[in-house]
């Protein structure tokens, strides 16, 4: 059984792809992996520091969430 011209379109779809990528930006940060994990790690440092001073203030009077 034959695919006919289907692998060349799939090819040409492919390649357009490759071009203009509609889906998931790609990672064009230009940072390396270690790069990435440090600046990740400082920011979940900051996110955590801020939660914990939000939590001292008192501003949990809501109760927990669930």
């Amino acid at each position: 059984m034959t695919r006919g011209n289907q692998r060349e379109k799939d090819r040409e779809r492919a390649q357009s792809r490759v071009g203009g990528s509609k889906g998931k930006p790609v990672k064009g940060d230009g940072l390396t992996p270690e790069q990435r994990r440090e600046r990740d790690a400082k920011a979940l440092q900051e996110k955590t520091a801020k939660k914990a001073a939000q939590d001292a203030a008192g501003n949990n009077a809501g109760g927990s969430k669930k």
